[in-house]
């Protein structure tokens, strides 16, 4: 088994798509996620599962059970299960940010480019891991 092992805040920091899956574990996922300026995640609830944000470049705000709190470069988020909550670009750059999904949410390497892609797909977690 391998892992993963790589620079996290300059792979964060080069992606460009609103979602990429680097690495998925049976019981943890990493994700590259980059939102345009006034781009948002999108409300949503996991109730299964723990959610970590880190935000490596730009500005803007997350909602936690409607909660409003500015986030900027090197702030971590930790969102509990069964929490509703956003986040979204209020700068006028890119906001790049990973996050942890503790279990997986998403297949394995998914690529999602932009917001639509993700909205439009159906894919979730199969159990199918990286490695």
């Amino acid at each position: 088994m391998k892992g993963f092992v790589d620079d996290i805040e300059d792979r964060t920091e080069e992606n460009t798509d609103f979602r990429r899956v680097l690495y998925t574990g049976k019981h943890v996922q990493l994700v590259l996620m980059a939102l345009r300026p006034g781009e948002e995640i999108g409300e949503e609830i996991h109730e299964d599962r723990d959610q970590f944000f880190r935000v490596e470049k730009g500005k803007g705000e997350v909602t936690i059970d409607g909660k409003r709190t500015k986030i900027e470069s090197d702030t971590a988020i930790v969102v509990p299960a069964g929490a509703r909550h956003n986040v979204k670009n209020t700068g006028e750059e890119p906001l790049k940010l990973y996050t942890l999904y503790a279990p997986p949410e998403h297949a394995d390497r998914t690529v999602h480019v932009t917001k639509a892609d993700a909205e439009a797909s159906e894919e979730h977690f199969d159990g199918r891991t990286t490695e």
